[in-house]
């Protein structure tokens, strides 16, 4: 089995960046993540934020933009991207006033990010969409607005970010849709989770939850995914703790065999 590449989202430890970004990039280099993909820059220079990386030996392989920041300066983006040797650039999430409520709105925002897409693989980057619940209940003809979008739209512009806990959730089996992208399919959120008294969403460090997450590293090797990525949008213990626990799930479930 080819060994995955194993990144942390920053928004799971955004309450520690605000505070100090350099010291816990720092805390996540300690605790053996290869890379971080991030959530904002904590106002740090694309060059400044290269020196420390490398000085880390930790690879900026991905961000999230928001499709705001993309709109107002997507060269911005690229740039600040380019200059800390990032490769993937995902637009991670829509705002409730930016989700379309129809089939034609759908098809105008695929469209919108095949651009996007297109341009910065002009650049050399590959950029992305990375899912949550709303766009499998989303209706664009006879597909779920998740499958219209990667029907709509190329590989070459429009590559695939999964969040396992966000497909599940939607009551979609994770597995069947890794299997469904392989070789779209880059970067894999892996999370798990239960469900509160409310039928939420509780987002749990590994091996908590209900996701059959050796299924899904098992699937992902096959599906060419590159990097796993753990998140956790909210943490119940301290989230440097949390991730850290999270690691250790990993090495023992995963990187133990390499």
């Amino acid at each position: 089995m080819k060994k995955l590449n194993i990144g942390l989202q920053l928004f799971t430890l955004r309450d520690e960046t605000a505070v100090d970004f350099r010291g816990t990039l720092r805390k996540v280099a300690e605790l053996g993540y290869e890379g971080v993909e991030f959530a904002g820059y904590g106002d740090i220079p694309a060059e400044e934020m290269k020196a420390l990386l490398d000085e880390l030996g930790l690879k900026g392989f991905s961000s999230h933009v928001s499709l705001h920041a993309m709109r107002e300066d997507l060269q911005k983006q690229i740039d600040y991207l380019k200059t800390i040797g990032a490769q993937y650039m995902i637009c991670p999430y829509l705002m409730p006033e930016d989700r379309p409520d129809n089939a034609e709105g759908w098809t105008k925002l695929f469209a919108e990010l095949q651009q996007y897409g297109a341009e910065a693989a002009k650049q050399g980057l590959i950029f992305g969409y990375h899912n949550h619940d709303f766009e499998f209940h989303g209706q664009v003809g006879d597909k779920n607005a998740f499958d219209a979008m990667f029907a709509e739209t190329t590989p070459e512009a429009v590559q695939v970010e999964m969040d396992v806990c966000w497909v599940q959730f939607a009551g979609q089996n994770p597995i069947e849709y890794i299997n469904q992208y392989a070789g779209r399919l880059p970067l894999l959120h892996l999370k798990d989770f239960s469900k509160d008294e409310q039928s939420q969403m509780k987002t749990l460090e590994l091996g908590q939850g209900s996701v059959d997450l050796p299924a899904v590293i098992e699937a992902s090797t096959s599906a060419g995914v590159e990097w796993l990525i753990v998140e956790q949008d909210v943490c119940k213990n301290p989230p440097l703790e949390s991730v850290a626990n999270s690691y250790n799930w990993l090495k023992q479930n995963y990187l133990n065999q390499f």
